[in-house]
């Protein structure tokens, strides 16, 4: 199984920028479907980011053209790229597995807390 630990949160103004880390340990991260998720307390959890076994990108239309999803093999992390950050960006951000054939996210990080200041 894959284990996921997410780094990269903080505090930020409002138009700034973090990046965030997905590490995985125990598999090659590339032998799965990445999602980046963040959930508001009393909200549901929305999906961000994705990137898929072949390396397809999707994203959620309230981060498209300001977040990047990317995979680095080497360092078997997917990485987040936050920019023009709004303050309702602010949420807990959770990294999240596919595996190949399954359609749910089976595995998932400790999440990662981000908070955009106005």
């Amino acid at each position: 199984q894959v284990q996921l630990v997410e780094s990269g949160g903080g505090l930020v103004q409002a138009g700034g920028s973090l990046r965030l880390s997905c590490a995985a340990s125990g598999r090659t991260i590339s032998t799965y479907a990445i999602g980046w998720f963040r959930q508001v307390p009393g909200k549901e959890r929305e999906r961000v980011a994705s990137i898929a076994f072949g390396g397809s990108t999707n994203y959620a239309d309230s981060v498209k053209g300001r977040f990047t999803i990317s995979r680095d093999n080497a360092k078997n992390t997917v990485d987040l790229q936050m920019n023009s950050l709004k303050p309702e960006d602010t949420a807990v951000y959770y990294c999240a597995a596919r595996a190949l054939g399954i359609t749910t996210y089976g595995y998932w990080g400790q999440g990662t807390e981000v908070t955009v200041s106005s």
